[in-house]
């Protein structure tokens, strides 16, 4: 097959395109037709991504619990991918902390700078600062009365509410397995279909991805500008240093958290790995969603990296909605970089609540765009640092966000590989695309 007619390249090239593009609406004063004419066909393509994520976390989790057999096989490969997942966000978190101290990019940020990003954007921060006092008014066990659902056609009908649908559906397969088999087979016989039809729509959905890449970070690109370049040079200027310090931490945790874990504990080369996810961390990149992407996630894992279906039903929606790596570790540099920037000190024991804070919140955190800045303002409020700070690092979130999402699905993936290895239900690669 010529390399332009494989999807990661076709992927690349919307990518490029859609940087031109907006780049291009900027200089030019195009921002009014990109919202028009280009915006929406972005929207239809992750529309079409949530549309199918209720119903493949319920079809896979359901599927996925049922072919495990005994409930003890079912503690056993949960109890492991949540420590896992467990154990790479706080290694996140040091690393990101890590590199804020050392690299201290909240000192570089002129007063007069401060001053301005603070009054451009107050009025979001404000909102967002809304949105966090209302989470902390929540009683500490809260999370866990959250997660069970009241209502799971209700639940259903929010992609925000990912971890409900995930309880309910791990709840109905532990049900289906305490029952007869010949009662629960109609149930999974139709779960089974459900999930293979969803896979099928994810091929479909896929054909469309590079003209949904292209709208979609023209569109970025186009609304941080406006019709003025100039404010985004401007503003990476002063937050550059910043910047630089979240994707090293996200590049430095990939490359030995993730890749330490694939070389280590799997039979798969790191170009096989990286190669085979790729479509799925581009998808990840221009949408900044890891639940919109985990559709794409799953069918790369099974096809490409040959994680059988048994783990990847459990494995990567849990992933979805619990592992958020990426975000911890961007709230963790963006705390300690306000309070530098606020001229604040942080002592090593309101760095170690920022672990211990940022390790629960990621927990509850939506997998859908920017949710990962309300959980910041509760961090800065734990830490005493105030969360009108946040107006300080608004104006490059939507960049990051983009590159954090990468990492979380890079690592909802690398872990469904190394509890597949250790379960040894790592088979064949079924692709070659």
């Amino acid at each position: 097959m010529p390399w332009y007619k494989k999807l990661h390249w076709q992927i690349i090239i919307g990518l490029i395109l859609g940087l031109v593009f907006g780049v291009v609406s900027a200089v030019m004063g195009w921002g009014a037709f990109t919202t028009a004419w280009i915006a929406p066909f972005g929207t239809i393509f992750i529309n079409l991504l949530k549309l199918i994520a209720v119903p493949l976390i319920l079809a896979s989790l359901i599927t996925g619990v049922t072919s495990l057999s005994d409930l003890k096989k079912l503690s056993r490969i949960g109890g492991k991918t949540i420590a896992i997942y467990m154990g790479t966000t706080v290694i996140a978190l040091v690393i990101g902390l890590t590199i804020v101290n050392v690299m201290q990019p909240g000192k570089t940020v002129p007063p007069e700078m401060r001053e301005k990003l603070e009054a451009t954007y107050s009025g979001d921060a404000s909102a967002r600062t809304l949105l966090a006092d209302e989470a902390k008014q929540r009683g500490p066990l809260q999370p866990i009365v959250d997660m069970v659902p009241e209502n799971i056609v209700g639940a259903a009908g929010s992609n925000r509410n990912m971890l409900q649908v995930v309880f309910f559906a791990i709840f109905a397969g532990i049900g289906l397995l305490l029952i007869p088999r010949e009662n629960a087979e109609p149930i999974i016989s139709f779960f089974s279909s459900l999930n293979d039809l969803v896979i099928k729509l994810v091929e479909i959905i896929m054909i469309t991805a590079p003209v949904g890449v292209f709208a979609l970070l023209a569109d970025t690109i186009s609304s941080i500008a406006g019709d003025n370049i100039a404010q985004v040079l401007e503003l990476l200027a002063a937050l550059g240093y910043y910047m630089i310090a979240v994707i090293l931490g996200l590049f430095l945790h990939m490359l030995f958290t993730y890749s330490g874990m694939i070389k280590l504990f799997t039979p798969r080369t790191l170009g096989q790995f990286y190669r085979a996810i790729g479509p799925a961390q581009l998808v990840a990149f221009s949408t900044s969603s890891s639940g919109a992407t985990l559709p794409v996630t799953m069918e790369r894992c099974e096809k490409e990296l040959g994680v059988s279906e048994e783990v990847s039903s459990f494995v990567l929606p849990l992933g979805a909605t619990i592992n958020m790596d990426g975000t911890g570790l961007y709230q963790a540099v963006a705390a300690v970089f306000i309070a530098q920037t606020l001229g604040m000190g942080l002592d090593l024991a309101a760095q170690l609540t920022i672990v211990f804070t940022a390790v629960l919140a990621s927990i509850g955190t939506a997998a859908v765009p920017s949710a990962g800045i309300v959980m910041l303002v509760i961090i800065l409020e734990a830490v005493g640092v105030p969360s009108a700070g946040i107006a300080l690092i608004l104006g490059v979130d939507r960049i990051l966000d983009m590159l954090r999402t990468v990492t979380n699905v890079t690592g909802d993936a690398a872990v469904a590989t190394v509890v597949a290895a250790s379960e040894n239900q790592l088979g064949p690669i079924q692709s070659a695309a």
